[in-house]
This record gives structure tokens, sequence and C-alpha cells, in this order.
């Protein structure tokens, strides 16, 4: 059966790897599953037909035959059971791999969402410079203890998995604020991500579409 994903016609961020459906094309790269993309304008994603899949109106959106799936978690878990690579063989290991990826997604990432937020959605109401160190105080909290439990390893649990794919991905978002590069230990970690080959594919693929067309 066919993959097929979403994604913008033109990436929101320029072409540096931080939309979500890089994650899945990283994912599909990693194990070596071919895939489809389906590019799909801003407009149409209040479409009917785009909400039937995405409900939210969000990219990216992922079919598979009859199935039909949203949110990245969501995707990737469903590519890391159906194929082996992103996934310990053991039981525990699986486990505690899938709990990265919630950590990713559910204590990682809402607070860099937060600051994206402030300083784009929020930038010029009057509460903003206040709010902005109280934002970057619990993302610098969050990334220590990131950090202490990562050390000096390659990867959060043995060898690379979905979890580390999860979290590099979100830690990617950090860039351009500069907040990563005052934790070195994640700063390596999101370096070591960026060289998988994988990842490299999955990146050029975004970063084709923002070229210029003649």
């Amino acid at each position: 059966m066919t993959i097929t994903i979403t994604a913008f016609e033109r990436s929101p961020d320029g072409g540096m790897g931080l939309s979500r459906d890089v994650r899945v094309r990283w994912a599909l790269e990693e194990l070596g599953q071919p895939y489809d993309v389906r590019l799909v304008s801003f407009a149409a994603l209040k479409e009917p037909a785009y909400r039937a899949m995405q409900p939210f109106g969000q990219i990216p959106a992922y079919t598979e035959g009859d199935l039909v799936l949203f949110e990245t978690g969501s995707i990737i878990l469903h590519l890391a059971e159906q194929h082996e690579g992103l996934l310990p063989r053991d039981a525990d290991g699986r486990s505690r791999a899938i709990t990265w990826m919630f950590a990713a997604i559910g204590t990682i990432e809402p607070p860099i969402l937060d600051l994206a937020t402030a300083k784009f959605a929020e930038g010029r109401e009057p509460w903003t410079e206040q709010r902005l160190p109280l934002i970057e105080a619990r993302i610098h909290a969050r990334l220590q203890e990131l950090a202490d439990y990562l050390g000096d390893a390659d990867w959060l649990d043995g060898d690379f998995s979905a979890g580390d794919l999860m979290m590099v991905h979100v830690l990617q978002r950090l860039k351009p604020s500069g907040l990563l590069d005052k934790h070195p230990i994640l700063a390596a970690y999101v370096a070591r991500g960026e060289a998988r080959p994988a990842y490299q594919r999955a990146f050029a693929a975004q970063l084709a579409i923002n070229a210029p067309r003649g």
C-alpha cells in the first residue's frame, strides 16, 4: 500500500527542517519505506476534504490504504510498530522508547511552543516583555533536566530510537532562539541526529519544496 503524507506547498519555516511533516519523513527514511508527498496550500487546510483527514487543519496527514492518521506522535508510533528499526526488540526497551516519544511532545515541546507564541503571535501585547523571561526559565529548567539525564550518552536509551527522533526534532525548534546553545550536551545531541543520513534526506526533501521555481 502506498504511504502518502501531506506537506505545505511552501514551507512556513523557510526550509529550515522545523515543519512537523519532517518528523514523519525522517521516520520513513530511517525505516527505508517509500512514500509520496501531497503538497497542500494553507487555504486547502480549511476545506472539508482535508478536514475529513485532519480535523484540526494541520500538517501532516498520513494515509496508507484505508488508514488515515494525524498527529506526528501517532504516525511515527504506527510506523515504528509496523517496521523494524525505530523501536528496540525487547518489550521493556520498546516501552522506554515510547515513553521518550511522549516526553518529547508532552514535556519538552509545550514551553517551546509557548515561546514561539509569545514572540510571534503575542509579540506586540503589553504583557509579552514580562512573560518571555518566565517562559525561557521554564525551557532552561526542562533542558537542564534532559541534559542531566543524557549525560555523555549518544542517545536517550541505548541505540537511536523513535524517542530520539521526536526529541531531536522538538529541540531543533529552539535553534533560532539561541537557547539550545546554552546547553552544549543537547546541542551536540541534536547535531548527532541531524548528521544521520535519513535526516539529511528528509531535510533535503523539505528544502526542495522551497527551492526557487523557474
